[in-house]
């Protein structure tokens, strides 16, 4: 297996579409499912499927919540939608648990996998952590992650961090980044997109971020953070070879087609 991963996010990345195409890829979905019933943490499932996304065969990954875990954040469809909805969301929001970094670390400390994996999974969240607490002007460690320590999120960057670690991976080429344009709402309100979070990551990696004219966020700061954390180069090879390619479909319907392109090469 080639282990040399090109990352295309031209129509932006996220956590789910991410995990969704290192399966396409070939990651041991036996094994992202072990780590993730290792979690010691509750109220999840996970499904995978095939979907059609604007006339492509890709692979869908979704971590479905309970209600009492059920979490509305800005990487979640709902966003989009009304004030009002938003409000009673929030409300419901206000119950759900709060994590900080350290009891997360705990977490992905006492799950089943391997060291590699677990290792990337911790600098995920480190990356997500210091881009919130830029974002709230706080200490990283005063730090509770309302939305990226909710249970989707764990399991999102859990799954993420197996599968990559899964496909023996040692090189990663993002050459750009794609974002969207317009506002989101979410429980802190309306925000601009690129959100702060993803801006801070943007800044403190350089991830090359690109705006486009698309109405919406197409990087979310799971799906940012992740790109931080495992890319190795900016520049693709002048000549290669594309040895396998997967396909991740996000959940949002924009201008554009919703699909992370992960490409395994070999440098001619």
């Amino acid at each position: 297996m080639d282990n040399t991963l090109y990352l295309d996010c031209s129509y932006g990345i996220s956590g789910d579409m991410f995990v969704a195409s290192m399966l396409d890829l070939g990651a041991d979905r036996a094994v992202m499912l072990k780590a993730l019933e290792s979690l010691l943490v509750h109220g999840f499932e996970v499904t995978i499927s095939r979907v059609e996304k604007s006339g492509h065969n890709a692979c869908d990954f979704n971590v479905i919540l309970d209600e009492k875990h059920e979490n509305h954040d800005h990487d979640m469809e709902y966003l989009h939608g009304s004030a009002k909805e938003n409000s009673h969301n929030e409300a419901h929001h206000q119950d759900h648990e709060c994590r900080g970094i350290e009891e997360i670390k705990e977490i992905i400390q006492k799950a089943d996998m391997t060291q590699g994996a677990r290792t990337l999974a911790v600098k995920i969240f480190t990356i997500l952590a210091h881009a919130e607490a830029k974002a709230h002007e706080v200490p990283v460690e005063k730090v509770h992650f309302h939305e990226v320590g909710a249970v989707d999120s764990i399991a999102d960057i859990v799954a993420a961090a197996v599968c990559f670690d899964n496909l023996g991976i040692s090189r990663t080429i993002i050459p750009k980044i794609c974002d969207g344009t317009g506002t989101i709402r979410c429980r802190h309100g309306l925000l601009s997109v690129p959100v702060p979070a993803v801006k801070n990551i943007d800044l403190a990696h350089k991830l090359n971020l690109h705006m486009t004219e698309v109405e919406g966020e197409l990087v979310t700061p799971t799906g940012a953070a992740i790109a931080a954390a495992i890319r190795t180069d900016e520049q693709l090879p002048g000549h290669f070879t594309t040895c396998r390619t997967g396909l991740g479909a996000g959940k949002r319907a924009y201008k554009c087609p919703g699909i992370l392109r992960a490409v395994l090469i070999k440098e001619d």
